[in-house]
């Protein structure tokens, strides 16, 4: 915590932990459960340093539930949560919200310049975008326009030569999520925080940050998008950050 403001990378898993102060907003993308790292090759790209962590599919109900539950425990009566999914997946996570007690909102689509080339179906050029709150009489939404749709048109950034979290989502999106959910100061928390865009986006918005993410090499690429001194690095299991507790 600098000067008020609070800032913190856990380059750790969020399971076992409990923050202090309840989050205002929980954003995540988490891992689609498809094999990803081993499909890299159909995006036409190689693996990176920096291994994308995925989750194997036998697990994902386990991890969609455990994901959305810590989220809920973890925020305020008023919060809200974005979470991403692909359509491979989708059932589960809509299947495990509805476990928890989260309430959807809204079913937003995001949809992207690009997609990977098939021959015998469509191209998957989409990504699902789910606004969910506890309280659908209490919620944070700064109506982000006069007729708010629900299909987005956002392009996804090309990150040519540079070693990345292996799905990175456009800063715009990211923003248009955290501006409707939450207000200046509000605290927001990432538990897949990756690439660290939704630290970024919180730097420029005036919003208080949590972020944890599993793979520690990501730290690199964090550093590289966000050159900022107030950011606060956590690693290893013995800590001593004044917003954590076990």
């Amino acid at each position: 915590m600098v000067n008020g403001k609070t800032y913190e990378v856990y380059l750790f898993d969020y399971l076992g932990w409990k923050l202090k102060r309840k989050a205002d907003l929980i954003f995540v993308d988490p891992p689609f459960g498809i094999n990803f790292q081993g499909n890299l090759g159909t995006y036409n790209r190689t693996p990176d340093t920096m291994k994308y962590v995925e989750v194997p599919v036998i697990n994902y109900p386990k991890f969609i539930n455990g994901l959305v539950t810590w989220s809920y425990n973890n925020s305020s009566p008023t919060a809200s949560m974005w979470i991403l999914s692909g359509w491979n997946n989708l059932h589960i996570v809509l299947n495990e919200i509805e476990k928890v007690g989260w309430k959807q909102l809204n079913h937003c689509i995001w949809k992207y310049q690009f997609g990977v080339f098939t021959k015998k179906k469509f191209v998957t050029s989409h990504y699902h975008v789910l606004l969910l709150v506890k309280d659908k009489k209490n919620y944070t939404f700064n109506k982000p326009e006069h007729y708010p749709e629900d299909v987005w048109v956002i392009n996804r950034p090309y990150h040519v030569g540079e070693e990345t979290a292996g799905n990175e989502l456009p800063d715009e999106l990211v923003k248009k999520c955290i501006l409707t959910s939450s207000n200046e100061r509000d605290l927001i928390v990432d538990p897949c925080l990756g690439s660290g865009t939704t630290l970024k986006v919180c730097l420029e918005t005036n919003r208080d940050c949590l972020g944890f993410e599993i793979n520690p090499l990501l730290k690199k690429r964090i550093e590289q998008k966000i050159n900022n001194p107030n950011i606060k690095y956590y690693t290893g299991k013995l800590i001593n950050s004044p917003m954590l507790t076990k």
